[in-house]
């Protein structure tokens, strides 16, 4: 069979700092962009409150579900990253944008059966499957290997993360950490590329990978920063998650516009190369 070489964009490399950059810029568009951004953070927020619901004598599985919870966080912000583009293009940033992200916003494919059109559904689906994957994990590490049964929060603090004996939460972080760093470098600026431009979901992956190996300092203190955002958002009884998660969504189309030159792929809703990029 012959080997088809896959067109990836250019990546740049960009400074240390640049995260700090991007939070600058996506606050700017979530204050822009008004109710319509903070919607997002809520229905994140309420989302978390119905897991916590659910699972709130199971904290064995609540610890991995919240945290599987995040994991789609890059496909449910989808429409933030509409809303940060119509802002970038001096276009109205309103409920009209996420209906049109949600519902129709791939109106221009003749064929709605190629792997084009379904590509942002797929990248959704993998990332569902590795929050599944990862809460059963968490949940089996859990209550095979905690000393007492874990049924609510404090259970968790005191036989798990403050235990004398074993290393449980050493453990438990370590997998976490191992399952969320392929992901992190898999949907870095995935999904913000898939929205924006005409590409399949391999070469999408794989220019993420290539953006976070071109900035690994830079790229990992930006996963800290997300980490350190979204713990604060779920410290604060998910309260914090209504301006968290909008302020990551924009900040993570800035990221996606600063490590990617994107200027010879086709626009996903128009099939045509842009004009005037910056």
């Amino acid at each position: 069979m012959l080997h088809v070489p896959v067109h990836l964009p250019a990546v740049r490399t960009i400074s240390v700092g640049h995260s700090l950059t991007w939070l600058v810029r996506g606050w700017r568009d979530m204050l822009r962009a008004g109710w319509i951004s903070y919607a997002h953070g809520v229905a994140l927020a309420l989302g978390g409150f119905a897991i916590a619901a659910v699972a709130h004598q199971r904290f064995w599985l609540l610890a991995g579900a919240l945290s599987g919870f995040m994991v789609i966080a890059p496909v449910l912000a989808t429409s933030l990253y509409a809303l940060s583009r119509a802002l970038e293009r001096k276009e109205m940033a309103d409920l009209g944008v996420v209906l049109k992200t949600w519902l129709n916003w791939q109106d221009s494919h003749i064929n709605k059966w190629g792997n084009d059109y379904w590509c942002m559904f797929q990248f959704g689906m993998l990332l569902a499957l590795a929050a599944t994957g990862w809460v059963l994990t968490s949940a089996a590490l859990i209550t095979l290997l905690a000393p007492a049964p874990i049924e609510g929060p404090m259970d968790f603090v005191t036989h798990v993360v403050l235990a004398k004996n074993g290393w449980l939460f050493e453990l438990w972080l370590a997998a976490g950490g191992v399952m969320a760093a392929p992901m992190f470098a898999s949907s870095a600026i995935a999904m913000p590329l898939l929205l924006d431009r005409r590409v399949s979901l391999k070469q999408a992956v794989l220019t993420s990978w290539l953006a976070v190996l071109a900035n690994p300092v830079a790229m990992g203190l930006w996963a800290a920063v997300i980490m350190f955002l979204t713990l604060l958002g779920l410290g604060t009884f998910l309260l914090g998650l209504v301006v968290v998660i909008p302020l990551l969504g924009h900040a993570s189309w800035h990221a996606y516009r600063d490590l990617v030159d994107a200027s010879s792929l086709l626009l996903r809703e128009s099939g045509v190369t842009a004009q005037k990029e910056r």
